[in-house]
């Protein structure tokens, strides 16, 4: 009877925030924050009318921001080092080399190319970066024409016959699941990953990273509170459940955005229904964890983050939102250590 007593005790202490599960990961506990609110700084654009909800991305020397709201060209580029205003392109239009209605904008670094999903033509449009800096005329060519039953959303480009990311499986009625695939840009060709979603998962919404340099990919859950790190195979290194996991979703938002920064995997978080008072909430928090999904810290905006991304070069976090700033950019330093 006693050595029970002891074996159970041994159990709880040696539990903790983590399970000590090869696979599974519970954290009961994320209450290391820190409040950076005054440490965020505003980028003032005067140059170009952006419309809110608008998405980042660097590529390059540049800051992308893609305005799907546009009336006429989707992309704005900018210096990331300064913010200055340098060109627009990705020309809206029906048009043959015009963009219908913009997807994900991926980064071809070995040839200075980007390529564009349109999600109306369901085509992937290829553009020139070195000549769409110097021309504002440019237009794109077409690279593919993609299968209208399962198609990109979000991938990182590696070569023509392999790029890996999240894939999109309509299911009728205007819904879909999306699902961690490889992409062959050649034949349109997608086969998704041996592990596609958690059996206790009700409904799959996802922010996704990857990084070809530690050799894994992040799916960080929007309507559970649960963060699923695979290797580039596919193959499940761990599912780290935070301390509002449950299977049901209560029309709540857990993660939104999530990057890799250096040896840090760094998500937005909300906690907090989609919708209050009549207007949409956003995430407030970046929480920081190391590359096993180990929970590290918080960091409180207070500020509503619509998107962001992270500028390696400068070691900030550039972020749009919807609040008394559009835009802004955090330094974060010692913040990721």
């Amino acid at each position: 009877m006693n050595k029970t007593v002891c074996l159970l005790l041994l159990i709880a202490s040696c539990w903790g925030c983590s399970s000590s599960s090869t696979t599974e990961k519970y954290q009961d506990e994320r209450d290391n924050r820190i409040n950076v609110h005054d440490q965020i700084k505003e980028i003032v654009i005067e140059d170009v009318l952006i419309n809110n909800y608008s998405r980042l991305q660097i590529i390059d020397k540049y800051l992308f921001i893609k305005d799907h709201k546009s009336v006429d060209d989707f992309i704005h580029i900018f210096d990331k080092d300064n913010f200055k205003y340098i060109t627009s392109t990705a020309l809206k239009g029906e048009g043959p080399r015009e963009i219908a209605r913009i997807g994900h904008i991926a980064e071809d670094k070995e040839n200075r190319k980007f390529y564009v999903w349109d999600a109306v033509k369901y085509k992937i449009f290829s553009f020139d970066l070195d000549s769409v800096i110097v021309d504002p005329a440019y237009l794109p060519v077409e690279k593919i024409k993609m299968n209208e039953e399962v198609y990109p959303g979000e991938y990182i480009y590696i070569n023509d016959t392999l790029s890996i990311g999240v894939t999109i499986m309509p299911i009728g009625d205007s819904n879909f699941i999306p699902l961690v695939g490889k992409i062959n840009m050649k034949t349109g060709e997608i086969k998704h990953m041996n592990y596609t979603i958690n059996p206790d998962v009700k409904k799959k919404r996802i922010g996704f990273g990857i990084s070809m340099e530690h050799g894994i990919y992040v799916e960080a859950y929007m309507p559970h509170d649960l963060m699923t790190i695979c290797s580039l195979d596919g193959e499940l290194k761990y599912n780290i459940y935070g301390p509002n996991w449950d299977t049901d979703t209560h029309g709540i938002d857990h993660f939104g955005d999530v990057a890799f920064c250096n040896n840090r995997i760094v998500a937005t978080y909300s906690g907090e229904k989609s919708f209050k008072d009549g207007k949409t909430v956003f995430p407030t928090k970046f929480i920081i964890f190391d590359l096993d999904g180990n929970y590290l810290k918080t960091l409180e905006t207070g500020y509503q983050i619509v998107k962001f991304c992270y500028d390696k070069n400068n070691n900030r976090f550039i972020i749009s939102m919807n609040d008394n700033m559009q835009f802004a950019y955090l330094d974060v330093g010692e913040l990721l250590d």
